[in-house]
């Protein structure tokens, strides 16, 4: 009988990255002239960014220099969700953007469902917060593979544990 080949699709984030990436955030935001005796500040707590400026545009380039910073360190913007612009205390505005680590049921469902629909000689099933794709031939998880990584789920998706 032969043997199934498998890989798993995740949504992975280096946390450590997101800590460099804010780190270095705040160092720019210290140094910046426009900046200067500003109450600009972002935290990381768990997997929520807080960040929090004098105003909407300040606000809004602070975000900007943290979309710059976790580029540069590799991670994808689609991995970010951005609540609402609120206001706080003593006129200040903050935004709270929050980390997706993990692909959730919906998108896991519609991970399957394009698998499906493509008719690819393969077989997904969600695992915890992954999908595994098993099939007979390592040339069809690789199709599987490229179809996958053309289309666009709104997450950032990487191909593990590829066993043959």
């Amino acid at each position: 009988m032969a043997k199934d080949c498998s890989f798993d699709v995740v949504s992975e984030v280096d946390l450590q990255e997101v800590d460099n990436a804010i780190n270095q955030t705040v160092k720019e935001v210290g140094q910046r002239f426009d900046f200067r005796g500003s109450k600009s500040k972002v935290t990381l707590e768990g997997l929520l960014i807080k960040v929090v400026s004098d105003d909407d545009h300040k606000l809004k380039n602070v975000i900007e220099i943290l979309e710059a910073k976790m580029i540069k360190r590799g991670i994808s913007l689609k991995n970010l969700d951005y609540g609402k612009v609120e206001s706080g205390f003593s006129g200040t505005s903050r935004q709270i953007v929050t980390v997706k680590k993990g692909i959730d049921k919906d998108k896991a469902k519609d991970v399957i469902a394009y698998i499906k629909n493509n008719k690819f000689k393969v077989q997904a099933q969600v695992q915890d917060d992954q999908v595994r794709v098993i099939g007979k031939n390592k040339d069809d998880l690789q199709n599987a593979i490229a179809q996958l990584r053309q289309h666009d789920f709104g997450i950032d998706l990487q191909f593990v544990n590829f066993r043959s």
